[in-house]
């Protein structure tokens, strides 16, 4: 039975209608006594101490790192590196591989891209004087790749593409994406932070090189993230930061830096968010990662169903292969106008650009109203969106 204590909040003296999820997922009771249980029971800082509690919290963090590597299906424990989220993820990635970029090399990302996947490239480009090169998308949102393919030259050194947008809901086809690029000899990052919570992920099977995603966007809490990277090139990179942790010996002449992955994790983890990553995991495993999937397929199925009997509804991301992700204008009234009178509802959307502005201006518009999906959400929230619509929207002719 998913316990999901938030879910019981009443806003505006409505029960509260959580479809925020793209955004962050609410947390269930187990994640929130893993972290609790780690306060009180195993505080301690990891890999350092000799006493009880630091073996023993270093124990269940290396647990978990096995657990992230089971559940998308890397080869080694070594391959997967904590982070605080994808963020990080991906600029620890940018960083160490920028370093290897020269003047008029050449990264390829799609364009709609979440910021956290085009800034960290930019910044590398700049820093090397290489080009940033755009995958285009047709109006369902669909990626062209066609012109993909184009884009390849001598000079590509990476691609770095989303797995689903955070937008759109698009389900790239990632398999296809990696097979091109590595017909060109051309590495792969995958930005996989909507992906993960919502359809397995199977690393080895994309044969993606890097794969990046968050723990607050699959029921873990805020504060933890994953870089996997394959282990014969992360082990050819740079280190990200410097401090304790990620190397082996230190002198004023020169530092050793340690083995992987431990080379990319300098300084004091998160360990108890870590725990908490690691009871999300054992909840969507009890679940089941395919029913979660088959649940928010059929909820996005119901959405854009009743949803296309509002007035005035325009949607924005309709592509045949989608998350449970719906991005929607209604008439002309403006997203937060929107979002703020659902609120007063007790429904919780996320308005704007949704950190995805080169999308918002491929389209016109200023933003869009999102409502996305979690395996908590009931067909009775999505009718209590469409009810909410259908009142408010005479309100913004």
């Amino acid at each position: 039975m998913m316990d999901f204590p938030i879910l019981d909040t009443t806003v505006y003296n409505h029960p509260l209608v959580y479809l925020d999820n793209a955004a962050t997922t609410q947390k269930p009771r187990q994640v929130i006594d893993a972290l609790t249980n780690y306060y009180l029971t195993l505080n301690s800082n990891i890999h350092r101490g000799a006493h009880y509690l630091a073996a023993r919290a270093t124990e269940r963090y290396e647990e978990v790192r096995r657990q992230v590597q089971q559940f998308i299906n890397a080869r080694s424990s070594s391959e997967i590196v904590f982070t605080r989220g994808t963020t990080e993820s991906i600029n620890l990635v940018a960083s160490s591989f920028g370093q290897g970029l020269r003047e008029y090399d050449e990264v390829i990302v799609s364009g709609m891209e979440h910021h956290s996947n085009i800034v960290p490239w930019q910044l590398a480009c700049e820093r090397a004087g290489a080009r940033l090169k755009v995958i285009p998308f047709s109006d369902e949102g669909v990626l062209d790749l066609q012109v993909y393919e184009s884009l390849f030259t001598k000079r590509t050194r990476m691609v770095a593409c989303c797995h689903v947008s955070n937008t759109l809901g698009t389900v790239n086809p990632v398999k296809e994406i990696v097979a091109m690029a590595h017909a060109h000899g051309v590495p792969v990052l995958i930005d996989g932070a909507q992906a993960v919570a919502h359809m397995p992920v199977d690393v080895q099977a994309l044969g993606c090189d890097f794969y990046c995603f968050s723990g607050h966007k699959m029921y873990a809490p805020m504060g933890v993230g994953v870089m996997y990277g394959r282990e014969e090139i992360l082990g050819q990179l740079p280190p990200y930061q410097g401090g304790g942790e990620m190397i082996k010996d230190v002198t004023f002449e020169r530092t050793t830096y340690n083995e992987l992955p431990f080379r990319f994790e300098a300084g004091t983890p998160s360990v108890g968010d870590v725990l908490g990553l690691g009871a999300a995991i054992d909840f969507m495993k009890e679940q089941g990662i395919e029913s979660i999937a088959r649940h928010e397929e059929e909820l996005l199925h119901y959405a854009m169903k009743q949803l296309k009997e509002v007035p005035g509804m325009r949607f924005f991301g309709t592509a045949p292969h989608k998350a449970g992700v719906v991005s929607f204008l209604l008439g002309n009234a403006h997203p937060y106008d929107v979002g703020t009178l659902l609120d007063k509802l007790g429904i919780a959307v996320r308005t704007g650009h949704h950190c995805t502005q080169p999308v918002m201006d491929r389209y016109g518009i200023p933003g869009t109203v999102r409502a996305s999906f979690a395996c908590y959400t009931k067909r009775d929230d999505i009718d209590a969106l469409v009810n909410a619509l259908n009142r408010i929207a005479p309100m913004l002719d």
